[in-house]
């Protein structure tokens, strides 16, 4: 697994980033209408993605978005716009072969909670589509990510290219260590049918039997080390607080705990962001059950950075996402939001799989 060593003598390489995600995670082939999308602090990756893709005979469409440009829309956009998507939208997602989302972390700028909201329910089609096609994930070191991660922008850059063993000579070699380890421990997961989740503030159980378990071998997230599956949808009984921060529309949110009877939130709260948590679960009414239970597997990344492609995958936590089911894992809840949400349990936690633990403190017992 990647090392947490800071030091920046390995410098961040956009190049090496990108051949790694147009050979791995995307294949890229002849031919291929690939979106390339992402923010313009992220310009360099952008480029030398598209300049990948373009070698291998692909041909990428490429969408930048500016800095607040989702804050704008949510507070300007008439209710025509800003509740539905157009034909030409999804006519354009049903052309493409597949997509790369690259997030490019900036300040947000905490706006109608409400609104943002009812922008993320009219992408919802044009999501869907998107999910049924390849796509990949990945992150360009801006500064902001790195003063989040508490880094210098050189330390973040290194952490980075760690994180996706692009230090290694051979790194898609090093995913497919990492995919072996995976497979072993979802074997011993799909046996299960209950999985209890214990940490403080937390004691929630979920019905896993007869779901997919998916092993996240960087294809999707680059970087990545988790295992995941969607939990009967009404299934989810008992609290759970998340302890470590999540950000949703660019806001923080702290100390969100939640009641779940039946599949459903009943209670919600939250120690900073409220607001937010509340107009999220608001949505739409799949954005108030479970999509998704992931275990994080990386053990080499150990500290919370503030970005959830790097928080979600850390060895030892386990985290949940409210709203919108991955097919593949035989989940059903439909809803525009897929938002992911994390507990520690290199505390005091534990995880239990009928009845016997598997997980204590962080560690997987033998």
């Amino acid at each position: 697994m990647p090392t947490t060593d800071l030091s920046p003598a390995l410098s961040y390489d956009p190049a090496a980033h990108a051949a790694l995600l147009a050979d791995y995670c995307l294949s890229a082939a002849p031919g291929e209408r690939l979106l390339v999308a992402g923010g313009v602090a992220g310009v360099p990756l952008v480029r030398a993605v598209t300049r990948a893709l373009l070698t291998r005979g692909a041909r990428p469409v490429v969408r930048l978005d500016y800095p607040g440009q989702d804050d704008d829309w949510a507070e300007l956009a008439q209710d025509a716009v800003l509740d539905a998507a157009h034909s030409a939208d999804l006519a354009d997602v049903e052309a493409l072969g597949g997509s790369l989302r690259i997030l490019t972390p900036e300040p947000g700028t905490p706006g109608d909670a409400a609104r943002r909201a009812r922008l993320t329910a009219s992408r919802a089609p044009v999501a869907a589509i998107r999910a049924r096609r390849k796509w990949s994930l990945t992150l360009y070191p801006t500064a902001h990510a790195a003063a989040q991660a508490g880094m210098t922008e050189a330390e973040f850059g290194a952490f980075v290219m760690r994180a996706m063993f692009l230090d290694r000579a051979d790194p898609v070699a090093a995913w497919g260590e990492v995919r072996e380890m995976q497979a072993q421990l979802i074997e011993r997961l799909t046996r299960a049918d209950t999985v209890r989740i214990e940490a403080p503030g937390t004691d929630l159980t979920l019905r896993v039997g007869g779901r997919t378990w998916a092993n996240s071998d960087g294809k999707r997230n680059m970087p990545s080390g988790e295992v995941f599956t969607g939990p009967l949808e009404d299934s989810a009984e008992g609290v759970v607080t998340f302890s470590v921060p999540a950000s949703y529309g660019g806001v923080v949110v702290r100390g969100a705990r939640l009641v779940f009877r039946a599949g459903e939130v009943v209670e919600a709260s939250a120690e900073e962001g409220e607001d937010v948590l509340r107009a999220a679960l608001a949505t739409d009414p799949g954005a108030r059950r479970l999509g998704e239970l992931g275990i994080g597997t990386n053990f080499g990344i150990q500290t919370p950075t503030g970005n959830i492609l790097f928080d979600e995958k850390i060895g030892g936590t386990v985290h949940l996402a409210l709203g919108r089911s991955y097919p593949e894992t035989g989940g059903t809840n439909a809803s525009a939001i897929h938002w992911d949400l994390i507990t520690d349990l290199r505390g005091q936690g534990r995880l239990t799989l009928d009845g016997e633990v598997v997980q204590e403190g962080g560690r997987f017992l033998e």
